[in-house]
């Protein structure tokens, strides 16, 4: 079994805000997946179990906000015994242009606070993580924290 866990905050204020782009990952997932039970809450967030192929998978949508991702990940990945190394995160990305995706295992949290709370939570760094760009802010000096928490433009 493999772990997906988007990131997110909790609540229709923060649905349409890049830094939710990892709930949006996984509500597509179980979408596009038929075999997608409905998300039910357990585990301080919301889960969905099914099979991509052959694999299951359990999709995770931690509701303990942003900071405290981990404290619902951990529970989901004891629970079902699921090693660190069986754990894909799905988190937006300040360093890569809007739409661009970088997969790797392991490594720093480059500020992300959501990886921050995994990290300590896991008591490791290697899981994997999925990149989503959602660009820097357009204007030099602006607030990043205003800009990931500011919905995507129609574009």
């Amino acid at each position: 079994m493999w772990l997906f866990a988007g990131l997110g905050n909790p609540g229709a204020k923060y649905r349409m805000n890049r830094h939710n782009v990892g709930f949006m990952v996984v509500e597509a997932i179980a979408q596009k997946y038929e075999t997608f039970a409905p998300f039910r809450s357990k585990f301080d967030g919301e889960i969905s179990e099914g099979k991509v192929g052959r694999t299951k998978i359990l999709l995770l949508k931690p509701q303990t906000f942003m900071n405290l991702s981990g404290q619902s990940v951990v529970k989901a990945a004891h629970f079902y015994k699921i090693a660190p190394d069986r754990i894909i995160v799905f988190h937006d990305e300040l360093d890569l242009l809007p739409g661009e995706v970088r997969v790797k295992k392991g490594g720093g949290n480059a500020g992300h606070n959501g990886l921050k709370s995994i990290q300590e939570s896991l008591s490791t760094p290697d899981f994997w993580r999925v990149r989503i760009g959602i660009g820097r802010p357009p204007l030099k000096g602006a607030d990043v924290s205003n800009y990931v928490l500011g919905d995507f433009s129609a574009q």
